[in-house]
């Protein structure tokens, strides 16, 4: 009031929250957040089941899949979601693990607000806390020779062990592939490490068999069928064109009309069609056969294959069959950009532009029944810098969980061949990283002392929860840990599967990339640090439909 007279400086209807009260808010949001995912966490996890507003189910326990699946509405809690999804874009993995840590960090946060510190202080030491953890990790890791295909798959294998397939046979099959796919489609830079293109390696999901039916195949798998039955089914010692254009009759851009006043006009327009796909045809034939005769191969012995993301006219369907082409039309975009890096051939915009160097080269291209559904194989590519993963699997579900699992599993190589260290998994770096950080908090002194002790006191909440899933007791777990820790037994960890605590987890290969865990606490404190910098909410009231009914109503 000033003067007697209301100020309005918000709309009608905003609500604002502010001071300790938003920050309990928030912090409360994104502990609830962390309480929901804390149980999928670890081999042992438990799944979620999510259905969403039109009834379709997930069963996952993968955090950014649970948390894209939850319709979250708190404006705190959706900055949790945004750092799941950001640790799933960088690194693909330690998603759960991101959002349970931030969670812990505000949650000891709060102990220290009824202390009466100040957040400033508070983000301070959690940034103090965060520099000396990243550079003791890097103190922690271990060198790894990724040359070395078994120590990829004991990598990869510690990824998928949380996860679905984490078991048995299925785990051997996917483990197996990831690594064999990503070693394909990785580049050696000179400093020795690698660069992984992921979006190189396609993963095709078909329904039928069990997961043991999966197979990695070196070249492309596309889920399209031959276009004209008088085509050949099978090419062997293939020519493949690759176009992004159709093999049709191009219409006029302008609106035209054509006046045809005797049948021997129609039928001469119709021959003028047919003799321009015709052309198109053999223009195609007489590359490609230009193209054997300069690799020595008679155009018997070899043979042609045309993928186009565009239509194949009906008329040039049947050219094409005469002379023995094989021809897929209204092929994905991204597939034929995979093609062109398996077969070395490069996608041609306009027929008349195409040389002979441009068509790529495949042993055997081969149209085959998998499932209920035909899909067309390009195999047997000389050195193939873009390969498909065929997923089998006994249902729906079952294949999108899977796809989910080789993902991680990929990042997870990409993550090792990018930076060759890798860390104790099962708590152990957790524990660790806790111990030094309390040294360090000691030289600190101050209130920031005090929050280092809370970041350490987080992390360590990480090998209680994996304790917990294995039915073991939890503090008890803690405590053994820390004696071992402070032995100096550093990769001392909790062996989730088997319920027990394992002096050194790189010996039951039980290990993770580095770069994982740099992210996950980087992630983690970033989002803590955001929440605990809020100290208003101001939020808008809600559209309401109601009106617009209201101004329906008048309206009519």
């Amino acid at each position: 009031m000033a003067l007697g007279v209301p100020v309005l400086v918000l709309k009608e209807g905003t609500q604002r929250v502010y001071g300790r009260e938003a920050l309990r808010s928030n912090i409360l949001a994104a502990k609830v957040l962390a309480e929901v995912l804390k149980t999928s966490l670890g081999p042992r996890g438990l799944d979620k089941m999510l259905v969403d507003s039109f009834g379709d189910v997930t069963i996952t326990n993968d955090g950014a899949t649970i948390l894209k699946e939850m319709e979250i509405q708190h404006p705190a809690a959706k900055l949790l979601v945004e750092v799941a999804k950001a640790q799933d874009a960088e690194v693909g993995d330690g998603t759960t693990s991101a959002v349970v840590l931030a969670g812990m960090l505000l949650d000891r946060a709060e102990n220290l607000l009824d202390q009466n510190i100040h957040p400033t202080t508070i983000i301070e030491g959690y940034k103090k806390a965060l520099d000396f953890a990243l550079q003791e990790l890097s103190n922690i890791g271990i060198k790894v020779n990724v040359e070395d295909r078994d120590t990829l798959k004991r990598i990869a294998a510690t990824s998928l062990y949380s996860k679905y397939v984490g078991s048995g046979a299925d785990l051997e099959k996917l483990t197996e592939m990831a690594v064999e796919a990503v070693l394909r489609v990785a580049d050696k830079k000179p400093d020795g490490t690698y660069d992984v293109k992921i979006d190189r390696i396609k993963i095709e999901k078909k329904k039928g068999g069990s997961i043991l039916d999966s197979r990695l195949v070196e070249g492309i798998v596309l889920d399209k069928e031959v276009v004209h039955p008088g085509m050949p089914k099978r090419v062997e010692n293939a020519y493949i064109v690759l176009l992004d254009a159709p093999l049709e009759v191009e219409k006029p851009e302008i609106t035209a009309k054509i006046n045809i006043t005797s049948p021997e006009q129609i039928k001469a327009f119709l021959d003028e069609e047919a003799r321009i796909l015709k052309e198109m045809v053999d223009r195609i034939y007489e590359v490609a056969v230009e193209r054997m005769k300069r690799d020595g191969l008679e155009p018997g012995k070899a043979g042609i294959v045309v993928i186009t993301q565009k239509g194949i006219d009906e008329v040039a369907q049947h050219f094409l069959a005469k002379k023995g082409i094989m021809a897929v039309r209204r092929v994905k975009r991204s597939d034929l950009e995979k093609l062109e890096y398996a077969t070395g051939g490069k996608i041609v915009s306009s027929l008349r532009d195409l040389k002979p160097e441009d068509l790529g080269y495949a042993k055997l291209v081969e149209e085959r029944k998998v499932g209920n559904d035909k899909m067309i194989f390009i195999e047997g590519c000389p050195n193939p810098k873009a390969v498909t993963i065929l997923l089998r699997g006994a249902n729906d579900m079952v294949l999108d969980e899977a796809e989910r699992n080789i993902q991680d599993a990929l990042h997870v190589l990409r993550n090792v061949l990018r930076k060759p260290i890798i860390v104790p998994g099962g708590g152990a770096v957790e524990v660790e990283l806790a111990l030094r950080l309390r040294k360090f908090a000691e030289s600190l002194g101050g209130k920031e002392q005090l929050a280092v002790e809370a970041y350490a006191d987080a992390l360590e909440e990480i090998p209680m929860i994996l304790a917990e899933s294995a039915g073991m007791d939890a503090l008890q777990a803690l405590m053994d840990l820390r004696k071992l820790h402070s032995e100096g037994k550093t990769a001392a960890g909790i062996d989730v599967l088997r319920s027990r605590i394992e002096e050194d987890m790189t010996k039951i290969n039980v290990i993770e990339p580095i770069l994982v865990k740099e992210q996950v606490l980087k992630s983690a404190t970033e989002a803590a640090t955001t929440i605990l910098k809020i100290d208003d909410v101001i939020a808008a009231t809600p559209k309401t439909e109601e009106k617009k009914g209201k101004k329906g109503g008048k309206e009519e």
